[in-house]
């Protein structure tokens, strides 16, 4: 009888040092990982909301061009061909107005 609770509460505190390193490599992959990316939306939404007519923008697909109109859901982009294309607002990569290009030394 004795013996039967003494390896109870030896299991007890076994489940103890399992679960904890659980939770801890939770903790981390939260930090590391998904904290990061939720940031990383969020300024990127930011981004595209404060975009307008006129400001430069550089896509996803690397195409460099001027906003000359703007939808609820999509720019209306034009390259320096003069060439007019239409991209989704999520398409945005990089605002090229405010881009700081560091001096070549």
């Amino acid at each position: 009888m004795t013996l039967t609770v003494i390896l109870q509460a030896a299991a007890g505190s076994n489940m103890l040092s399992t679960i904890v390193p659980m939770v801890l490599i939770m903790v981390v992959f939260y930090f590391f990982m998904i904290r990061p990316q939720v940031k990383k939306a969020k300024d990127h939404k930011k981004l595209v909301a404060e975009l307008g007519k006129g400001d430069k923008v550089i896509t996803t697909a690397g195409i460099h061009g001027k906003i000359v109109d703007l939808n609820e859901t999509t720019f209306l982009i034009e390259v320096e061909s003069g060439a007019k294309i239409r991209f989704d607002k999520s398409a945005v990569s990089l605002d090229a107005t405010k881009a700081v290009v560091a001096p070549k030394a």
